[in-house]
């Protein structure tokens, strides 16, 4: 429920500050729902909230650091404190580290661990209990098609199998929710972002499209796949 009161549903996104996850929070924004914008940096954080309009519903900013167990426990009490109930996850915050596998570091492979895939595994603890609890519920963890194993046998190396593991939870996750909470990953594509590069074939509202779908999806909608373009693809 918002904080007006109301019944509308309301979509917390991570890594929301730019790029697709902005953009997922513009969109869901436009489609009636209020917003929980969250970045690592509060500050940008609060900056980007004024580039989305939500002129029927509430959105508002929110601190959180996905590699932090702490920050993802704290902003998830701040919002309990306040009365919002969090309908829809989107597990948007990520990193895309290029090293060879002989010259990729511990501490890289671990950092793209901790943001690509232990972060979700925090806002599905710290979130979904919730959505169980209600009968309702939307996760989106965006992947890619270089976490799955039928493209690119994970590639490259501390991106790819970060995604592959996040395609694993999404499928434990899915198996553990009733009918009512839906729990897929979607790969949105090369992108024109500051991660995908300006020669990248896509805007950043066709990246967003699969993720805003899977996040509204009605009742006898999917759960436990894997979707690019509104199509499943194999893991």
């Amino acid at each position: 429920m918002s904080p007006n009161g109301n019944s509308r549903r309301t979509a917390l996104v991570t890594g929301a500050n730019r790029g697709i996850g902005l953009e997922v929070c513009r969109q869901l924004a436009a489609a009636g729902l209020d917003i929980v914008l969250t970045s690592r940096d509060e500050k940008r954080g609060r900056a980007a909230l004024s580039e989305v309009r939500a002129p029927a519903g509430h959105a508002r900013a929110e601190q959180l650091d996905v590699t932090d167990a702490d920050s993802v426990r704290d902003c998830a009490a701040r919002l309990a404190a306040d009365g919002v109930r969090i309908d829809v996850l989107v597990n948007n915050a990520g990193i895309y580290p290029t090293t060879s596998f002989f010259s990729v570091t511990e501490e890289m492979f671990t950092e793209s661990l901790q943001i690509n895939m232990m972060g979700a595994f925090r806002t599905c603890q710290a979130f979904v209990p919730g959505m169980i609890d209600r009968g309702y519920g939307r996760v989106v963890n965006v992947s890619a098609g270089g976490g799955a194993m039928t493209e690119s046998v994970p590639h490259p190396p501390a991106y790819g199998i970060a995604k592959a593991a996040l395609n694993a939870l999404t499928l434990v996750v899915s198996a553990a929710v009733p009918r009512g909470v839906k729990v897929n990953a979607m790969c949105p594509g090369w992108v024109r972002t500051r991660m995908g590069g300006g020669g990248a074939p896509l805007s950043v509202a066709d990246g967003a499209d699969t993720a805003v779908w899977l996040a509204t999806l009605p009742d006898n909608g999917p759960n436990g796949g894997f979707f690019r373009e509104r199509k499943r693809i194999p893991w």
